[in-house]
């Protein structure tokens, strides 16, 4: 194996996330609780806002990747599309089952913090090995 799955790529996407995090985050529990948003709609605005930003710093910074390649902004929005929906409907359904007798509005607060977790995890996963994959990555996807 060529590369490590725990690397400075991976302290450097965690970076990225806190950003990530604090402007994203902040949005959507404003837009939740605040001002009556829709969960989908909330943590959506999430993920647009969030997405941009980590497009241009998960490229340039934690996979220092400088090909031009709409193919690669296609990939980067096909990730974020698939790790928002298997992480936000996944952690909603789940949480909702556990929390059964919790208010609506408690279980989806619990649902958007597992679902952020999850989709960490999710789209770490997708950008480093499909859409800023490096040689050493591609090979270590064909051993795998």
């Amino acid at each position: 194996m060529n590369c490590k799955f725990f690397d400075q790529k991976l302290i450097r996407f965690l970076l990225v996330g806190v950003a990530n995090t604090i402007v994203g985050a902040g949005l959507m529990f404003v837009l939740y609780n605040a001002l009556g948003v829709s969960y989908w709609l909330a943590s959506a605005c999430n993920y647009v806002a969030g997405g941009i930003l980590s497009f241009f710093l998960n490229k340039f910074f934690t996979f220092r990747n400088t090909r031009k390649s709409p193919v690669q902004a296609l990939l980067f929005i096909a990730n974020l599309a698939a790790c928002y929906l298997i992480a936000y409907a996944g952690a909603r359904n789940l949480v909702r089952l556990v929390l059964r007798d919790a208010s609506q509005s408690m279980a989806d607060n619990i649902a958007m913090l597992c679902g952020m977790c999850l989709y960490t995890a999710l789209n770490y996963i997708g950008q480093r090995f499909i859409v800023f994959a490096d040689k050493a990555d591609k090979s270590d996807k064909e051993e795998i």
